[in-house]
């Protein structure tokens, strides 16, 4: 095994540790890492990553299971409206040119970083509560929006399933991280059959990056219970807002891809630095615009 391989199997590790952990994020990784790092085509990184993704979040919803973290119904109900966004979003993204397709990438990576930095209120009722009022053809709409996103730009969604199933079916923390990986493997699946009408993949690599991305996920999800889940989202969110600055720099052309990168990093510094130092600093207006 080369140099070049160990590295991307072991950065496959982090996406799969973020996956256990967060229950989301790691095609907000993995997309990157196989684009930039294993120099596969953007419309192939995108459906390696859907393959990848679905795979770990398959396998470790076993672990949240045994805990009593997913709740199956919400899920399957989220989940099967997904998979046909995603479907649909798959179709699409496949047939448009690759630097629109890590462009808007890119953005998505901006918006989840801030709304995972910016944080969000816990649903009413604490762990595993529900609303009572909750009408089905919300959940429907949800999933359908957030699987074309899954489809489209190769984003499992988990930082966006997350919230919509704390707020629309009243899960706690640990319920939605949970039931959010049964969602991401349904659309992430979805998505792929969507993108394997118009692209091929390096198969014995995607195998090698999948298996250390469920290695990881194991490891990440044994560790949920024992790190504080709100200091390591926002954590997770600078390091997902650095990569997304670094995509829009690598990919929008002179001078607006530097001129992007500076107008959302320095500020994302400013704040970074501001909250290390123990002090409450509110986000400035150029990125909570990109919430």
């Amino acid at each position: 095994m080369d140099l070049y391989l160990i590295l991307v199997v072991g950065l496959a590790v982090v996406v799969g540790l973020a996956l256990g952990l967060l229950g989301g994020g790691g095609s907000i990784l993995m997309v990157p890492l196989l684009a930039y790092v294993a120099g596969m085509a953007p419309e192939e990184a995108i459906a390696a990553s859907l393959f990848v993704v679905g795979t770990t979040s398959l396998i470790s919803v076993s672990t949240h299971a045994r805990r009593g973290s997913v709740r199956w119904r919400t899920g399957l109900v989220f989940g099967a409206s997904g998979m046909a966004g995603a479907f649909l979003g798959g179709l699409v993204g496949g047939r448009i040119p690759g630097p629109v397709l890590m462009v808007a990438f890119a953005l998505m990576m901006v918006t989840t970083a801030v709304a995972m930095i910016r944080g969000r209120k816990a649903p009413a009722g604490g762990e595993g509560a529900r609303g009572t009022d909750l009408p089905p053809a919300k959940i429907v709409l949800e999933g359908l929006a957030v699987g074309a996103v899954t489809g489209l730009v190769g984003a499992g969604g988990g930082f966006l399933v997350v919230p919509a199933l704390a707020l629309l079916g009243g899960l706690g923390m640990p319920a939605a991280v949970g039931t959010s990986l049964l969602v991401i493997a349904m659309k992430s699946f979805a998505g792929l059959g969507g993108y394997m009408t118009a692209v091929s993949l390096d198969w014995p690599l995607v195998g090698a990056v999948t298996i250390a991305a469920v290695a990881g996920s194991f490891l990440g999800a044994l560790l949920t219970p024992r790190i504080p889940e709100a200091a390591l989202r926002r954590g997770f969110g600078f390091f997902v807002l650095a990569m997304g600055v670094l995509v829009l720099a690598q990919e929008l052309p002179a001078p607006w891809g530097p001129a992007v990168a500076i107008a959302v990093a320095v500020p994302a510094g400013l704040v970074l630095l501001c909250r290390l130092a123990g002090a409450h600093c509110p986000l400035p207006p150029s990125l909570r615009l990109a919430a």
